[in-house]
């Protein structure tokens, strides 16, 4: 009620457990506290907060136009709802590494159980179109290294994406993995690759363990999680996947409306009343209420 009463360090630890596992974390995108509700009611390992759904929620495209405190404000809303640990998108640190140190302690003040940043030029754009840039190879690490030195729980993840496999081919973006492992990022994040073969080479080539970014209509081929787990792949996220059905389903409801001036006959595709009651517990808030306000003197 209100909150989940789990800490965040135990979040945390679960997180890093789960890194240690050697088993497949499935982490769909939420992109409100509600819909990271639901993600946990269906037996998933961790929620993502994906930069691109915040930015497209905020009427933006993600092309680095987000803040830090807008960022972390999500992403305590959404942390606080769930058991689950919540992985949080932190494009490039929101500035030099001095703002990508204090990027990981305010991601860490709001409750969340890691953070990613990437080597992307400043701003950024979404990772799967073209024209983007990386940094040079120093300034992604010193922006790892910020992240790591200012976090004040050791359990936190620190996750380094390179988007260089895209821009200067595959060996650089190996290349760039291992020199921010060596930097002290817990979790690799490859982005864009193309199939199977693109991460049977980072496996091969990395100890630390790495991520899948199975986005839709992008550049990867969407590899099920059977596969990934036999590549050896220690984390998938699904980032804007929750959002692209739920602006599907609002699209043609609202022209169903538009046409016929009801919604009479969209009622089966609704979630019910009492099914979102359930979702946010409505019971235990009248106990609460009842035990707390309702007394006789």
């Amino acid at each position: 009620m209100l909150h989940d009463a789990t800490p965040a360090a135990a979040k945390r630890a679960a997180f890093r457990a789960g890194l240690a596992s050697g088993t497949l974390l499935r982490f769909p995108g939420a992109f409100s506290p509600l819909s990271a509700m639901l993600i946990a009611r269906h037996g998933f390992e961790g929620v993502y907060v994906s930069g691109a759904v915040i930015s497209a929620d905020l009427g933006l495209p993600d092309i680095g136009l987000t803040t830090l405190s807008e960022v972390a404000g999500r992403a305590q809303q959404i942390a606080r709802v769930t058991a689950l640990p919540s992985l949080v998108d932190a494009d490039t640190g929101f500035g030099e590494p001095m703002n990508a140190a204090r990027t990981a302690q305010l991601l860490e003040d709001a409750g969340v159980a890691g953070l990613h940043i990437e080597d992307q030029i400043n701003p950024k754009r979404c990772g799967h179109l073209d024209g983007k840039d990386v940094t040079d190879q120093e300034t992604a690490v010193k922006r790892i290294k910020a992240a790591v030195a200012a976090r004040r729980d050791p359990s936190f993840v620190i996750a380094a994406r390179t988007d260089a496999a895209a821009v200067h081919g595959i060996d650089d973006a190996i290349e760039r993995a291992k020199a921010y492992a060596d930097a002290g990022a817990d979790l690799i994040f490859p982005e864009a690759m193309t199939g199977e073969a693109d991460f049977e080479r980072f496996r091969a080539a990395i100890d630390v363990p790495i991520l899948a970014n199975m986005t839709e209509f992008g550049k990867s081929k969407l590899l099920d999680a059977a596969t990934l787990a036999n590549l050896g792949v220690n984390v998938v996220i699904y980032p804007v996947t929750l959002l692209r059905l739920a602006l599907h389903a609002a699209d043609t409801g609202l022209a169903v409306i538009a046409e016929n001036g009801t919604q009479e006959g969209l009622l089966d595709r609704m979630q019910h009343r009492r099914d979102l009651y359930d979702l946010l517990d409505y019971e235990s808030y009248n106990s609460f209420d009842a035990g707390i306000y309702n007394f006789r003197v």
